[in-house]
């Protein structure tokens, strides 16, 4: 006998998800989106589940995933909270048209760039930062001026039972709601024509949501991932280096993030110290057995832990272990783990690791490291220490990745002057800030024109001297045209 829950996903599947679309577009259509005030109310209200509710959205995310509070407030709540601040107080000026330059071929004429909504939006979320990564895209469709369907994580349940409950009380349900669920429900989104689709990930699962769009000519904003390389030259400030290192990597859900460090790449020469740094900076922030530190996030699911272990067990890996590699398998926990020269054809190396797994590669010159970066698929970031000026330089004009980050990592999200986003297999589009708006935007070209000064050369029959004018035209050159209309010809 099917369950109500069962019967539930069934009706969703056979025509829900259908029904709801057509209920958001309707509302769409009606233009109430599109005004500032209710763009300004809710972001308003997303705020204020932030500043009301953090407790609450704490909890989840140490139920998710052992989070810590801190690494919560810091980089989901905080976060979340300072993308609205900025999205109201800027919104009016987001919307304003911006003037744009005429031609003389349309002379007299002047002409705008208006940003309007796309429609109906689709964002499916990740369980990695499921609070951040599920509101921050919201945030920009509802400041464009869109109505917006939510698709939270199944892997992070509560934070997404939170998110359905607090976006049901705060939210106007006429223009956004929140789906829960799993892989149907998923499907069943995905069936539906949208305007366009932000889907945070891993690549398999981009694939399957461009595939869908493509079938209804649909823009798609996808955020994925890739082995996120840092490279680490001598002649640095070691400590702090390393405590950043471990900062991007363990203090970031203890691995467990798109833009957290997959890899380092060093010279021979100087492992041994990056090492040694690495080790002494671990123990400070998380004592001599790891396993039990509040300061780390666990795994998420066992599936990931046996995914992460098998990396780990590897025949060509399992000896190359430095530092960690302590399991608790019953918690769903393993230790921060280092991993010294493993080959470049293991596992480990082959996929993105999101966890709290670090080999370290080693070259014999640190310039080596570019071509070990740009011989594999574009990373979602990448990072560079040195005080190399020409290192640098060499980094940042031949390296391509989502973002770059010298001699820190990972807070290149936290400026949202910065677009964010990848590059090949890392994504595609990018938000954060204003880029938010343009993301859940269309650029609309707009030319306006009086009655005055309608040029008969434009008109047939055509002519000789009518295409000489309007070449001239084209051409723009002011002298080119008083030549053609004098019958002038070039000196």
């Amino acid at each position: 006998m099917e369950t109500a829950e069962e019967v539930q996903k069934v009706v969703f599947e056979s025509g829900e998800a259908a029904a709801m679309v057509e209920e958001l577009r309707g509302s769409y259509r009606s233009g109430k989106t599109r005004s500032y005030e209710w763009r300004v109310s809710q972001l308003k209200k997303l705020e204020k589940i932030t500043e009301f509710h953090e407790q609450e959205i704490v909890e989840a995310l140490r139920s998710d995933l052992s989070k810590p509070e801190t690494e919560s407030f810091v980089q989901e709540i905080g976060m979340l909270k300072s993308a609205c601040k900025l999205a109201i107080k800027n919104l009016k000026s987001w919307m304003k048209p911006e003037m744009a330059k005429t031609s003389m071929t349309t002379f007299p004429s002047s002409a705008e760039i208006v940003s309007e909504p796309l429609g109906v939006v689709l964002v499916i979320s990740a369980w990695n930062y499921p609070f951040l990564l599920s509101l921050d895209p919201v945030v920009g469709a509802i400041a464009a001026g869109n109505a917006v369907v939510l698709k939270p994580s199944e892997l992070a349940p509560a934070t997404s039972s939170l998110l359905a409950k607090l976006l049901g009380e705060y939210m106007d349900s006429s223009s956004v709601r929140v789906v829960e669920g799993a892989v149907a429900e998923t499907s069943a989104l995905l069936e539906q024509k949208w305007d366009k689709i932000c889907y945070t990930g891993n690549g398999r699962v981009g694939r399957i949501v461009m595939a869908s769009a493509a079938k209804h000519l649909t823009p798609v904003l996808l955020e994925l991932g890739g082995k996120c390389p840092v490279v680490v030259d001598s002649g640095i400030n070691l400590q702090v280096a390393s405590r950043r290192i471990i900062a991007g990597k363990w203090g970031c859900n203890n691995g467990q993030a798109c833009v957290s460090p997959d890899h380092i790449i060093t010279t021979k020469e100087f492992a041994s110290k990056l090492v040694d740094a690495l080790k002494s900076e671990l123990d400070n922030f998380y004592g001599k057995n790891p396993l039990q530190s509040k300061d780390l996030s666990r795994i998420v699911n066992s599936n990931h832990y046996d995914r992460l272990t098998k990396l780990l067990d590897e025949d060509k890996v399992s000896g190359k272990v430095i530092h960690g590699g302590e399991r608790d398998k019953s918690n769903l926990r393993i230790a921060p783990t280092i991993l010294l020269d493993v080959p470049q054809d293991s596992l480990i190396m082959q996929e993105e690791i999101f966890g709290p797994l670090l080999p370290i590669i080693t070259v014999d010159k640190i310039e080596d490291s570019f071509e070990l970066i740009t011989s594999g698929t574009k990373p979602l970031a990448a990072y560079l220490f040195t005080n190399n000026q020409k290192l640098k330089d060499h980094f940042v004009g031949n390296v391509s990745a989502g973002g770059l980050l010298i001699n820190d990592t990972t807070l290149h999200l936290a400026v949202p002057t910065l677009p964010f986003g990848g590059v090949g297999e890392s994504g595609m589009g990018a938000y954060h800030g204003k880029f938010s708006f343009e993301a859940f935007s269309h650029k609309k070209a707009v030319v306006y024109r009086g009655f005055f000064g309608d040029a008969a050369v434009r008109y047939p029959p055509y002519t000789k001297g009518n295409l000489t004018i309007l070449k001239a035209l084209v051409g723009g050159s002011l002298l080119g045209i008083i030549r053609a209309l004098f019958g002038w010809s070039k000196a």
